[in-house]
């Protein structure tokens, strides 16, 4: 008789990646910042990286999350300039945040600040992008994860 596994216990596995790439010379608290901004309107474009509501033992709901890591990493503005071309060249889903966007306080006003500056001229300070695991791979390379 074969010993199955119960599909809870097997380690479930994603043939994509949710990556963060951040300019190695900011604040930690711009850091935080700019991670949660670049990935806030993931799950509008990909709807599928969104899990299910979680409820705790009272029956307390919760908003869904991601259903899978996202993964963090650091390099120059030199390999952000670079991972940002790959990623748009791969046709990936990219977010953006430039350094104009810490001197803005509200979404017309970010949006205002990037569509002001040509692709090529933006100062990006980080970048999030999906797709699958490979693709996301070939931009990133060369970063390093956040330590």
């Amino acid at each position: 008789m074969r010993n199955e596994t119960p599909a809870e216990v097997v380690p479930v596995r994603f043939d994509t990646k949710i990556a963060v790439l951040l300019r190695e010379d900011l604040e930690t608290w711009q850091r935080l910042n700019v991670t949660a901004f670049l990935v806030s309107g993931l799950g509008t474009v990909a709807p599928e990286v969104i899990g299910e509501p979680y409820a705790d033992a009272d029956d307390t709901g919760y908003l869904p999350m991601f259903r899978q890591p996202v993964l963090v990493f650091e390099g120059t503005k030199e390999r952000l300039t670079a991972a940002h071309a790959k990623a748009l060249g791969r046709e990936l889903p990219v977010s953006v945040f430039t350094s104009d966007l810490f001197r803005t306080g509200n979404d017309r006003d970010n949006r205002a600040a990037v569509r002001a500056v040509g692709r090529a001229d933006l100062d990006l300070v980080g970048l999030a992008v999906y797709g699958p695991k490979n693709a996301v791979d070939k931009v990133l390379k060369g970063a390093r994860m956040h330590p």
